[in-house]
């Protein structure tokens, strides 16, 4: 009989957030698999939890997961944890969560701290409707994809960034999203924990005079004003072939978007598809 990967959620700062279920769970369980394992023990010696620790992160998760996997389905407990917070939440958690459920192993989760829901909660922003963005890509690039596809996102957007990354990040965002409100924290649950109300504009400014330290969650709103197309699908991409005899088609897709307020990844998706197929 296969044993059960338990989930654990963790403080994200204070160590008296932790739920007296995840202690009995990793006080049970036979191993703990954990992001860093030198972070997880400093945890365990806190509340004298003595268990063997494996590795699982970014780097190592194909070929430790499929060792924890053969650990779980020959009959062992195994508690799943990340540095701090809930794991799998923008974490390689979520590909031992799949290959165990895949296997058909028990899988049950422990809830607890997590910083997106947490920064949700103190923001003052809409909170019935929202979506989790989690880390921006490093590449320019795709952070500007990203950040194009989410410009008429209606729900309130959450984000998390690192404080080498914040300022560029922010003055991106103000560049894609407009000048709109956003809530800002950092460090939450510890001695400096700081939640701080703007818009994107003074954030912008706030960070070019404040080194910025610690985590950041940030809380964006939502945009306010949907724009409707006034064609379809089919109706630009015959305006996007038109502008192509004087243009690139990277140029024709972006002048349709710009005339229609449709997403030029849907435009130019739908125009190579176009091409393909003619």
């Amino acid at each position: 009989m296969s044993g059960t990967l338990y989930i654990v959620a963790t403080p994200i700062g204070n160590l008296s957030d932790i739920s007296k279920r995840a202690l009995d769970t990793l006080h049970t369980v036979d191993f703990i698999a954990a992001e860093d394992t030198r972070v997880t023990v400093k945890l365990l010696n806190h509340f004298n939890i003595k268990k063997p620790l494996v590795s699982y992160y970014e780097h190592n998760r194909e070929e430790s997961g499929q060792k924890i996997l053969s650990r779980i389905l020959s009959g062992e407990s195994c508690a799943l944890v990340s540095d701090a917070g809930t794991p799998v939440i923008s974490d390689p958690g979520e590909d031992l969560v799949k290959i165990c459920a895949d296997s058909g192993v028990s899988i049950i989760t422990i809830p607890g701290p997590c910083a997106a829901i947490s920064a949700l909660t103190l923001s003052g922003l809409t909170t019935g409707r929202f979506t989790f963005e989690g880390f921006l890509s490093t590449s320019r690039k795709s952070r500007a994809t990203h950040l194009e596809d989410l410009k008429t996102e209606p729900r309130t957007m959450i984000f998390y960034e690192a404080p080498h990354k914040l300022r560029a990040t922010l003055r991106d965002m103000l560049e894609a999203f407009g000048d709109r409100p956003v809530s800002i924290s950092r460090e939450l649950t510890k001695i400096h924990e700081e939640t701080i109300r703007f818009s994107l504009s003074a954030a912008v400014d706030y960070y070019e005079e404040i080194a910025p330290r610690g985590e950041f969650v940030l809380i964006i709103e939502g945009c306010k004003e949907q724009p409707v197309p006034e064609m379809t699908l089919g109706d630009a991409l015959d305006l996007i072939f038109e502008y192509c005899a004087e243009m690139s088609l990277k140029d024709a897709v972006k002048k349709c978007a710009d005339e229609t307020g449709l997403s030029k990844n849907t435009l130019y998706s739908a125009a190579i598809k176009r091409n393909q197929t003619t």
